[in-house]
């Protein structure tokens, strides 16, 4: 698979953003914030205004690749948030590399949100969590990645650097944003969440290509790397906000818990008088479905929307 940048991906960029800013009306053409919508989060989109709201299906904007995946919409969903009307767009849905896209489709419309004139980048997902502390339903603020596809060359700044967006070796020990981790952490107890049973933790995200989940033996050595969860997306579109100069804000819903545990041996005493259903449901223990991440993701909307709703608020005070 080519994952070299596509020579004209500025110029297709900006033709994108002319189609864009023809179907919008004057308050909305600015976005400063841009929203990616993760699996089962694009409820997000109920937290802006219902006026002026304009929403743009993928399949009719010029360049952009389709998502696939049960849970992504594929849609830009512009709007504006909060008393000081913060112009956003979210993009509930994206590109995944498992899909069969280059990493530059993956990312494109990272690189449309960069010609929009958006400053900062908040990119939600759903992840698995390794950290035997993360609960379902938990949601971790990333405060660093491992990016374990752009070791072998799957990486969205591979090939000719595209100068319009930023400098050839961009840094990334910087990347998550420490005045807005400072704000989440804020908004959370602004809104009393706290004092619920839902957490919030900052952790590692580690990004694997997919679509398999991950082994036993993968979740373990992922978790002595330093990983607290793992998912399949985010950190391609982060590499290139950060490429762009634009601030990131990341947030994993974790949406089961990853079995760390050796699995049973074909010889354990405790197998051999298991019937095969057994052993099935034996060895499906703790088992991650995508169904089962669509249902967290449900149940957590709610709190997901009003901490990203309060964050926007404060952050059009900044």
């Amino acid at each position: 698979m080519d994952v070299i940048a596509h020579p004209r991906t500025y110029e297709r960029a900006t033709e994108t953003v002319i189609y864009l800013r023809s179907q919008l009306p004057d308050v909305l053409q600015n976005p400063r914030v841009a929203i990616v919508c993760g699996s089962g989060l694009g409820g997000l989109a109920d937290t802006i205004e219902d006026e002026p709201k304009v929403a743009l299906p993928y399949e009719n904007v010029p360049n952009m690749p389709r998502s696939t995946v049960v849970g992504h919409a594929g849609k830009f969903v512009f709007g504006l948030v909060g008393p000081k009307k913060l112009p956003v767009v979210l993009l509930v849905g994206r590109a995944h590399f498992y899909e069969g896209h280059s990493m530059d489709l993956v990312t494109f419309a990272t690189r449309v949100c960069k010609v929009l004139g958006v400053e900062t980048m908040l990119v939600t997902n759903a992840a698995g969590g390794l950290n035997q502390q993360y609960a379902v339903g938990d949601i971790m603020c990333l405060n660093d990645h491992l990016n374990l596809p752009g070791f072998v060359g799957m990486h969205p700044l591979r090939g000719p650097n595209i100068e319009e967006f930023g400098v050839r070796f961009p840094p990334l020990s910087d990347a998550y944003d420490l005045e807005l981790r400072k704000l989440t952490h804020q908004a959370w107890r602004k809104l009393g969440l706290h004092k619920q049973k839902r957490r919030l933790h900052e952790g590692v995200y580690a990004f694997l290509a997919g679509p398999t989940y991950e082994t036993r033996a993968e979740c373990r050595m992922l978790r002595s790397f330093g990983a607290d969860v793992v998912g399949m997306s985010t950190v391609p579109e982060i590499v290139v906000a950060r490429h762009s100069g634009m601030r990131v804000l990341a947030f994993s819903l974790v949406t089961n818990c990853a079995v760390l545990e050796a699995g049973p041996r074909g010889d354990d005493e405790a197998v051999q008088a298991m019937s095969k259903d057994e052993l099935t449901a034996f060895l499906s223990k703790g088992k991650a479905n995508h169904e089962e991440v669509l249902e967290a993701g449900r149940e957590a909307a709610k709190d997901m929307q009003a901490l990203v709703k309060q964050i926007l608020c404060d952050y059009a005070e900044l």
